[in-house]
């Protein structure tokens, strides 16, 4: 299957990867940036046939070169939404774009009679704001965002995709949709501009890390997860979907030690030991991104990709091969100097 499929987010870690995977495939891309002043910039990191991709302008809060972007397409990856390496002021600031986003990007796509809209949301949808669960989160599991100290991006991601469902409901008329909800997504850079969720392997080997927090995450590569996106895009029977596209959960150190093994000299300034949990919180009072996550420390959030390998073959390559391309492109690209 082929044909013209819209890519929002398209400068983006995970829609890049996409977007080289449909293009090797014979789809033609429209993809949607903030600004097209970045489009030769972004073209020259994706790499693809220059005929096989047009950018569109277009922006998350704001109507206009949506109708543009979508025209002639039977097919919408909404990939884009907010995620921010620091913490906001006000979760609002998130959670409000993130939702009109989608609710934006699903009302110009049925207006458009795109026939499959695929929404990338996130684990943070599923395995959050929840007690005493003693086994792996399912694409059943939903985050409870009434709990009390969620951060905002997990908020955003529930709402969001809650909001794009309730939606569908009421007015999805014929147009199939379904969500791919991954976890951290490691791997090769595409650019210099990476992804919230490399940073901590760019802490672990820059040595700005001094020690490992009790913290950890279930790791997915984007090579996989751009994979997943194609088959959720084109396989049958996707109405309605939910898929959990992730890898092992894995501890920081269990990440050092890997890193440590694979990049060996390079590897020096990863650390060796632990860091108690209550320097952790005082680090957070000085660094947004550390006050994000200290409310998961000591806790292990597996998730069960099995109904993405039932459904449609879907597999990972082993965490620790994402986990060393990650660190190996930093040092190659010289954003971490060893």
């Amino acid at each position: 299957m082929t044909g013209t499929i819209l890519v929002t987010g398209g400068s983006g870690y995970i829609a890049g990867y996409l977007i080289r995977d449909l293009a090797s495939k014979g789809w033609t891309i429209n993809a949607t940036v903030r600004s097209l002043k970045r489009e030769a910039e972004v073209r020259a990191a994706l790499g693809v046939p220059e005929a096989s991709i047009r950018f569109f302008a277009a922006d998350l809060m704001d109507d206009a070169g949506w109708a543009e972007a979508v025209a002639g397409c039977s097919h919408v990856a909404h990939v884009a939404s907010p995620f921010p390496p620091n913490a906001v002021g006000h979760e609002d600031e998130l959670i409000v774009p993130a939702r009109e986003g989608a609710l934006r990007a699903l009302r110009f796509a049925s207006a458009a009679g795109v026939k499959r809209f695929v929404m990338t949301s996130s684990v943070a949808a599923i395995a959050y704001g929840r007690q005493g669960i003693d086994r792996p989160y399912t694409e059943a599991d939903w985050t409870d965002v009434t709990a009390p100290g969620l951060g905002a991006y997990v908020k955003s991601k529930t709402i969001a995709e809650r909001a794009a469902r309730d939606w569908l409901a009421m007015n999805g008329g014929a147009m199939e949709f379904c969500t791919v909800n991954p976890s951290a997504v490691l791997g090769p850079l595409m650019s210099d501009d990476f992804s919230a969720s490399i940073e901590f392997v760019k802490r672990l080997i820059d040595g700005s890390m001094p020690g490992f927090p009790r913290l950890g995450f279930a790791v997915v590569d984007v090579r996989d997860l751009a994979d997943l996106h194609v088959r959720a895009l084109t396989a049958p029977g996707m109405a309605n979907e939910r898929l959990i596209g992730a890898g092992p959960f894995m501890m920081m150190r269990e990440v050092g030690e890997i890193l440590r093994e694979r990049l060996g000299p390079e590897a020096r300034k990863v650390p060796k030991r632990g860091i108690p949990d209550f320097v952790i919180r005082l680090m957070a009072l000085f660094d947004s991104s550390i006050r994000q996550v200290t409310g998961e420390l000591g806790r292990s959030r597996a998730v069960d990709s099995g109904h993405a390998l039932a459904t449609l073959g879907w597999k990972t390559r082993p965490a620790a091969d994402s986990i060393a391309d990650t660190a190996r492109s930093l040092i190659d690209r010289g954003i971490v100097r060893v």
